[in-house]
Order: C-alpha cells, then structure tokens, then sequence
C-alpha cells in the first residue's frame, strides 16, 4: 500500500495537467461544433471534399452536422493524446526511480520487484482510468446543449470501452521500454516514436488499398471510431489483437525489470 500511496503522490500533478488540457481540448473541439450542427450547407462542403482526403481521416462516412458524426472524427484526436500520456506514464512510473536516483531506496523495502512492479502497474491503470473518465465525462456533460440521441450514448459507451483498451496497450508498450531500454532518457523518446509512427502508418493504410494488410500492425485502426459509430458494434478480432498486445509487453516487462539492474 506504501507503494501505491507513494505513486499515486508523485504522479498527481501531471494527472492534473493532463486532464486539465484534455478537457480544454475537448471544450475547443466542440466549441467549433457549432458551426456544423444542423447546417446543410456544412454538409455539402464536406461532400466536395477530395475522397482521399476523406479516407485518410476517416471521415468518409461521417455526418458532422449530428454530434455523433462530429464526435467519431474529431475522438482520434483525443486519442492521440491519450495514448501520449499513456505511454509517458508507463515509462516514467518505472524510469523515474533512476532518473530521480531513488532506485537504492526502494529496493531497500521489505517487497518483492514484482510487488513494487504490481503498485506501480495499478496506479499507472489507475490514472488512466481517471484521465478516460474525464474525457467522457466532458464529452456527456459538453454535448448535452446539443439534444444529443440515443444513437449517441450508445456510441460514447462503444468508445469508453475501446479507447480504454487503446491506452492499455500503449501503457504497456511504455512500460516494456522503460524496463527493457536502460538509458531512461531514450526509452520515452522511443516509445513517442513508436506511437506517432503508427499514427502516420494508419493514415497511410487509410489512403491505400494495397497496404491495407498493415492496419492490424497499428491500433489507431483497430476501434476507428467511424466505423464503431457505423457498425454499432466493436470488431473480436481487434479486441483479441489488443489483449494479445498487452499481454505480450506486460510479461515481456515483469521478465525483464525482474532481472535488470537498476542504477541508483
């Protein structure tokens, strides 16, 4: 319990930050929404927009003039963010007893590495919880002038769950680099890489056809939120694709911190 009181202390501030960005960002977005809502003539500029353009954002399907519509493009924004402060958070919660030269200190308690792995893992799943919640919290609160349906509700609860598991898997994927990269400074470094890659992968496999074998190699394509709003429903495949990552780094990463050696 030490241990988790101890991260949970260490890791408030930036919790805040983020969701105090978050929720601007969210308050921003929808703020420009009011120039879409119910306007036919926003409709049919969306409609002359080149098709490429339009697959390459997803936006193929979209209606932005519904809050729902508006919502399934603009969340893979939000997502994108989230997953930044996902894959921070894995690493610093583990990175930062070296960085702060506290590693000797904690060792010293009477715990096991697995234990102390385990509170840094529930915090760290913790916070991200907190952090979605504000999200869809503010998406609830900030869409209800818009008289939103039950189309819509059913559709914020679609993303609740999907892009909970997205940041689980970029949570692991930065709490494997923290472990397994033994210079701090490069892992987080490597881990923004990696997601911002992916990110341009999916856009990619967006705009071709021929590479579309590439969308299970990145999640940004695993919950599309266009395609959760169209089909009402989120794909097994991708679900068991998503568990299986997570899975994956999370053994990969007790494995290795285990048996590292930590410099204090």
């Amino acid at each position: 319990m030490n241990i988790i009181t101890r991260e949970l202390r260490s890791n408030l501030k930036s919790l805040l930050i983020w969701s105090g960005s978050l929720i601007a960002v969210i308050v921003m977005m929808l703020s420009e929404f009011s120039a879409y809502y119910n306007n036919p003539d926003m409709a049919q500029i969306m409609e002359s927009m080149p098709k490429a353009l339009m697959d390459a954002f997803s936006m193929s399907n979209a209606n932005l003039t519904t809050v729902s519509g508006y919502v399934s493009i603009t969340v893979v924004y939000v997502n994108l963010m989230l997953g930044i402060y996902a894959v921070l958070l894995g690493n610093s919660i583990i990175a930062k007893e070296e960085r702060d030269k506290t590693a000797g200190f904690l060792m010293t308690m009477p715990v096991t590495r697995t234990k102390v792995l385990i509170g840094k893992i529930t915090v760290a799943i913790f916070n991200c919880m907190i952090v979605l919640a504000v999200v869809i919290g503010s998406l609830y609160i900030f869409t209800l002038k818009y008289n939103p349906d039950q189309e819509f509700y059913r559709f914020l609860w679609l993303i609740t769950i999907t892009t909970g598991i997205f940041e689980a898997v970029f949570l692991s994927i930065g709490l494997f680099l923290a472990s397994a990269v033994k210079r701090y400074k490069v892992s987080s470094g490597i881990g923004l890489g990696i997601l911002f890659a992916l990110y341009v992968l999916s856009v990619l496999v967006s705009l071709s056809n021929k590479i579309d074998f590439l969308k299970y190699a990145t999640p940004f394509k695993y919950f599309e939120a266009s395609k959760l709003l169209q089909n009402d429903s989120i794909e097994g495949q991708y679900l068991n694709l998503s568990l299986a990552w997570i899975v994956l780094f999370m053994f990969l990463t007790f494995r290795i911190y285990n048996s590292r050696d930590l410099r204090d």
